[in-house]
């Protein structure tokens, strides 16, 4: 059999086992909650499935705090579904940090304009089209979650962009232990960048103060010029109440003062069409392998079957484009001003957009996403299959 028909082969596997959990969750409801949840597919309804967010706003859908126990399980497999069983460890241990985020804030945080701002049954599903057909999608999301998945032709086409943090991003467990949901993301991070020499790290290194956040946001799609975008304006809309509007600009001004980020930082920083920082073409072997094992940590995200798929588009000789960009402390809990070991990173080549952001809360608050600036939400596969059956 060939690659491209085993790959074929776990695509469908993968389709398959989503379109079952998606057929059961749908089955299990009626009336409001079956217009909450399912969206026929329509130009509205594409409209909605390429909005995404990674805040604690509405994300659109029948919310897990609304579901039956049995929906709620459901829903559940099917998230299980577009993961790999890391991914999905990481995805419900990010879900169960709300109430530690809760506690963090002495249980009186933002409202978010609800009666619990932090709030686990804040996680929503909303299916796009029917389950089986030829095109249809799905959507999780809620605080520090977003999942985008789309299935054409019998086959899962795209997973991006697929959005995880953590807040705290490093917590204590008993035994001296620690929690660190994306630990492995910053720890090969900053390995791979320690591991730089001088002329490289002229190279990787943009700017010596990280970004307050990823730089691309939550826009539909990553492009040249983006920049980071406001926490205020993260959300669904700007807020109806007036102090929470200033509540939310004012931390994002706080961090930007707190950082002493500039203009100049701004621009060493945004977007750019041609890669910033050095390709994985200048690096040494072991500094080679860093590299694919932080990429692992995203493409891992990935369903068991399909993360070879997501892995080879960055073996051998095309792993030379991609580049490794820095900005920010080389070392966790730096004692420079401003600084308390803030970090971001970026990986950027041929279809793929990588960011990884841990300045918040004092760098204990980390947002990380893996991205295709061609085939988020899969744009590049509709096309073809509208050339292929529209024309």
């Amino acid at each position: 059999m060939s690659d491209n028909k085993t790959e074929s082969s776990a695509a469908q596997a993968v389709a398959d086992r989503m379109s079952d959990a998606g057929e059961a969750v749908l089955a299990s409801t009626d009336g409001a909650e079956r217009t909450q949840l399912g969206w026929g597919w329509s130009e509205a309804s594409e409209q909605e499935r390429r909005r995404w967010f990674y805040t604690p706003t509405d994300h659109g859908g029948l919310a897990v705090a609304d579901m039956t126990p049995g929906q709620y399980q459901r829903t559940m497999a099917l998230v299980a579904a577009g993961l790999s069983e890391a991914g999905y460890a990481t995805v419900t241990t990010i879900m169960g940090l709300e109430n530690l985020l809760d506690r963090t804030e002495g249980f009186a945080g933002f409202s978010f304009s609800r009666q619990r701002g932090r709030d686990p049954g804040e996680y929503r599903l909303r299916i796009f089209g029917t389950p089986g057909e030829r095109t249809w999608g799905w959507r999780f999301g809620g605080h520090h979650v977003s999942l985008n998945n789309l299935v054409v032709d019998g086959e899962l086409v795209s997973s991006t962009p697929c959005f995880l943090g953590a807040d705290p991003a490093e917590s204590p467990l008993l035994g001296s232990a620690t929690l660190r949901p994306l630990g492995g993301a910053e720890g090969l991070g900053r390995a791979l960048v320690r591991s730089l020499d001088e002329a490289q790290l002229a190279k990787a290194v943009l700017c010596p103060r990280a970004p307050t956040d990823i730089v691309s946001g939550n826009r539909t799609s990553a492009g040249v010029g983006d920049r980071v975008v406001p926490v205020g304006d993260l959300f669904r809309g700007r807020f109806a109440d007036p102090e929470l509007t200033s509540q939310m600009d004012a931390v994002h001004e706080a961090a930007e003062q707190y950082y002493g980020i500039t203009e100049v930082d701004h621009q060493a920083v945004e977007l750019t069409a041609t890669p910033l920082g050095v390709p994985a073409s200048a690096l040494e072997a072991d500094q080679r392998a860093l590299l694919l094992a932080l990429l692992d940590c995203y493409t891992g995200r990935a369903p068991e079957e399909l993360i070879e798929r997501e892995a080879a588009r960055y073996a051998g000789p095309l792993l030379d484009e991609v580049h490794f960009a820095w900005a920010g402390s080389l070392e966790p809990g730096s004692a420079e001003p401003g600084s308390a070991g803030a970090c971001y990173y970026r990986l950027q080549g041929p279809r793929l957009l990588v960011e990884y952001d841990n300045t918040q809360r004092l760098a204990n608050h980390a947002h990380s996403v893996w991205r295709d600036p061609e085939g988020d939400f899969g744009a590049d596969a509709l096309a073809a299959h509208r050339a292929a059956h529209h024309s």
